[in-house]
């Protein structure tokens, strides 16, 4: 299964794969991340696969934000182009236009409140969901006019607690702030390391916030090869990596 789709939401939406794009080498083939090292065109190319993958024509924007693995989310109205804000997740009312997130291990969660009309994106890894992207996210949908006990959120493809090793003092981190948290860790190669189940801590973050319709993938990017993994390009001690675009819109 390479694109897939939540179907617990209804509007236009896709957790895309690496698969169905126009790059090749590191890239190959579908890398919607302007911030590789990627042939610029091609980027460009695979974005409108994108976007017709997720609303049906290739013209529809595909925003993307300037991810900087914080909490900050961002309303929007339109279409901005290149000049992306830095933000780790997005919410609109406006139909026509793609939230897209770029991920390569990350946690990419969607969410849609289809009575309102109103959808968001988050893109959570470790800091951002540790530091309550996903809260922000949905005190910013219930703004706009949301429900949060009618908002369904997805989790797409992430690295897997198999995958994900950490050393003490990451751990340490998440028992500092609250010590029921040693449940999201599992004993690592040695008494230094663990290994860190990053969708089961976004599932709670949501859960905590309210959310009571939570769809998870359950795929493994580290462990799939239809997807961009950066911990799995720094094993290969490969120059580059590519992103993978998740999306969703409100319908026009």
């Amino acid at each position: 299964m390479t694109h897939i789709k939540s179907p617990d939401i209804h509007a236009p939406h896709a957790f895309l794969s690496r698969i169905g794009g126009v790059s090749d080498g590191v890239y190959e083939s579908l890398n919607c991340g302007a911030g590789s090292d990627d042939v610029p065109a091609h980027v460009q190319e695979n974005r409108r696969i994108a976007a017709g993958l997720i609303s049906g024509t290739p013209d529809t924007p595909v925003l993307s934000c300037y991810q900087v693995h914080g909490a900050g989310a961002i309303h929007v109205t339109e279409d901005w182009g290149n000049d992306r804000p830095k933000a780790d997740a997005m919410v609109t009312d406006r139909p026509g236009l793609i939230l897209g997130i770029l991920t390569a291990d990350c946690t990419p969660v969607l969410f849609e409140d289809a009575e309102a009309g109103i959808v968001g994106a988050a893109h959570a890894g470790w800091k951002g969901a540790f530091g309550g992207v996903t809260d922000s996210t949905v005190a910013l949908m219930e703004d706009l006019g949301a429900d949060r006990s009618r908002i369904h959120a997805a989790i797409g493809p992430t690295i897997a607690q198999a995958s994900y090793e950490v050393d003490a003092g990451f751990r340490e981190t998440f028992l500092k702030s609250d010590e029921s948290f040693d449940r999201f860790f599992i004993p690592g190669k040695d008494a230094t390391h663990f290994q860190f189940d990053l969708p089961a801590f976004v599932r709670h973050r949501l859960a905590d916030a309210g959310i009571t319709h939570i769809w998870d993938a359950g795929l493994d990017t580290y462990a799939s090869a239809d997807h961009f993994s950066y911990r799995r390009t720094t094993h290969r001690h490969e120059p580059d990596y590519g992103r993978q675009l998740s999306g969703i819109m409100v319908r026009p």
